[in-house]
C-alpha cells in the first residue's frame, strides 16, 4: 500500500478540518486516499487527473462498497485534489455516477460504461455450462482486472488489440507467472465467444506464454508417516483418504455417506474435476476408521435431525428433485463441518462439509511440525500416490483412470518423478 507524502498528509489534514469533516473521520479519509493513490499506481492513472476519480469509485463499487462509503471516498479525493491543485475541482463535483449529480460527456460515457449485465451474462454463461465455482471466480477475477485495464471502456468497443496489450500488461508489468497469463487468456476467449457474442479475432497474433515443464513434490512413504502422525482427527484420516485413494482435496471434501461401498471395497468418486465420475480401491487398512467415521456422521445426522435443520446441502436441482433427499443419511457428508450453516434465502440452518482451507491449514502445521523440507500441500499426497504406484510398476494407464485424468500425457508427467527401470541410470561423474 502507497504511504501517503509527509506534505501531502499535512495539507490534506488541513483541509479536513477546513471543511468541517468530524474528527474520528478523519482516519477513513486519509484510508480513501491511500487506496486512491494505490488505485492510481496500480493501474497506471494520473492521480491529479479528475478523470482517474470515476474508475476509482467504479472500482470501489465492484468491491459492494455502500454508496455512504463510495460518497466518502469522493469526497476524500476531492479534497486531495485542491489540496495538491487548489482551484482544479471549484465547483466540487467530479463525475462519479450515482453519488453526485454530473454532466457527462460523450467521450466519458465511452469510457465508463456499466458492466453491470455483463458480469450478469458472465454468470449465466458459466452456469449454464456447469462450470465449478472456481471457475466463476476465477474468470469473473479476471474479467474485472480487464476492465479496470481498459478503464471500463464500453464492452461493444473492445477489440482484439485490447487484449493484447492487457496479456503484455501482465507479462511485462505484473510480471504474473505463465500458468496466470494463460488463465488471463482462457477467460477473455470465453468472455468475448459468449459473453460480448463476437469473435475474438486471430487468436496466433495474441502473446501466449509458455509453461516450463513442471515436476511435481513427492513425498516419501516415511514422510507420509510423519506427517499423518503429526495431524489430529479427523485431518489424519483425510490425509489417509488423499494419499491412499489419490483424491483432489475437493473430491475427499465432497465424498458422502454414500461414496462407500465396503462389501466390495469400492470408493466412488461423483462430480470430480470436469463433472466425472470414477471408482478407486479403498484400501483394507482403512476400513475400521472409515466406518468409525460414518458412524460419526450417523451421530451428527441423528443430532441435527432431532434439533429439526433442514438437512445437508445438495447441489443443481437435487434438493427439488428429491425433497426429502437432504435429510436421507446416504447424502450427508462424510466429513461433516462442526457447525451449522444459516442460509438467508431459505432462513433455515444446513450442514455443510468441512471446508478445504481448514484441512490445508492443518497440513501445512503437520508440515512444518514433521520438518519436512520440502515444498508439501494437500494435492502433494495425490502426487505421491501416482508415483508410488508407478514405482511398483503399475502399468500408466491403469494410473491414468484412477485419478481421472482425461489424457494420457497428463499423467505421463509422474515418470518424471521415479528412477527409469528400463533405461540406464543417469550417474553424476563424481561417483564412477
Amino acid at each position: 500500500m502507497i504511504q501517503i507524502h509527509p506534505k501531502t498528509r499535512e495539507r490534506f489534514n488541513t483541509l479536513l478540518l477546513q471543511e468541517n469533516i468530524l474528527k474520528k473521520h478523519h482516519s477513513d479519509y486519509r484510508k480513501w486516499l491511500r487506496y486512491y493513490l494505490d488505485f492510481c499506481s496500480k493501474y497506471h492513472f494520473d492521480n491529479l487527473k479528475k478523470e482517474s476519480l470515476p474508475q476509482f469509485i467504479n472500482k470501489q463499487r465492484g468491491k459492494k462498497q455502500t454508496i455512504t462509503q463510495q460518497k466518502q471516498a469522493h469526497h476524500a479525493v476531492s479534497i486531495y485534489y485542491q489540496s495538491e491543485k487548489p482551484g482544479i475541482i471549484a465547483e466540487k463535483k467530479v463525475i462519479c455516477e450515482d453519488i453526485l449529480p454530473f454532466t457527462q460527456s460523450k467521450e466519458l460515457k465511452i469510457k465508463n460504461a456499466d458492466w453491470t449485465s455483463i458480469y450478469d451474462k458472465l454468470n449465466e454463461e458459466i452456469k449454464i455450462r456447469h462450470y465449478s465455482p472456481k471457475t466463476l471466480r476465477a474468470y469473473k477475477g479476471w474479467t474485472q482486472q480487464f476492465q479496470s485495464f481498459a478503464k471500463s471502456k464500453d464492452p461493444e468497443l473492445l477489440s482484439n488489440d485490447d487484449v493484447k496489450k492487457f496479456l503484455t500488461f501482465l507479462a511485462v508489468k505484473r510480471k504474473v507467472s505463465a500458468s496466470s497469463q494463460n488463465q488471463a487468456f482462457n477467460a477473455l476467449l470465453f468472455f468475448f465467444r459468449h459473453v460480448l457474442k463476437k469473435e475474438f479475432g486471430n487468436i496466433k497474433d495474441v502473446p501466449r506464454a509458455k509453461k516450463k515443464p513442471y515436476i511435481p513434490v513427492v513425498l516419501s512413504r516415511e514422510e507420509i508417516d510423519l506427517i499423518i502422525s503429526a495431524l489430529g482427527f479427523p485431518y489424519d484420516l483425510i490425509v489417509k483418504m488423499l494419499y491412499g485413494c489419490g483424491l483432489r482435496i475437493s473430491e475427499c471434501m465432497n465424498l458422502r455417506a454414500q461414496s462407500f461401498n465396503f462389501d466390495h471395497l469400492i470408493l466412488t468418486v461423483h462430480n470430480g474435476k470436469g463433472k466425472k465420475d470414477r471408482t478407486v480401491p479403498l484400501p483394507e487398512i482403512l476400513i475400521p476408521e472409515l466406518k468409525s467415521q460414518l458412524e460419526i456422521v450417523k451421530t451428527v445426522h441423528d443430532s441435527d435431525l432431532a434439533e429439526g435443520y433442514a438437512g445437508t446441502f445438495l447441489f443443481d436441482s437435487l434438493g427439488k428433485k428429491y425433497k426429502n433427499a437432504a435429510k436421507e443419511l446416504p447424502w450427508q457428508w462424510f466429513f461433516p463441518a462442526k457447525t451449522l450453516t444459516f442460509v438467508p434465502e431459505e432462513k433455515e440452518y444446513r450442514r455443510y462439509h468441512l471446508h478445504d482451507s481448514h484441512v490445508q491449514k492443518a497440513i501445512r502445521r503437520a508440515v512444518k511440525k514433521a520438518k519436512i523440507s520440502k515444498r508439501a500441500s494437500a494435492h502433494t499426497f495425490r502426487h505421491s500416490f501416482a508415483s508410488h504406484l508407478l514405482q511398483a510398476n503399475y502399468d500408466i494407464r491403469t494410473i491414468q483412470e484412477l485419478l481421472g485424468h482425461s489424457d494420457v500425457r497428463t499423467t505421463m508427467i509422474y515418470t518424471h518423478t521415479i528412477k527409469s527401470v528400463t533405461k540406464k541410470e543417469a550417474k553424476s561423474p563424481l561417483d564412477f
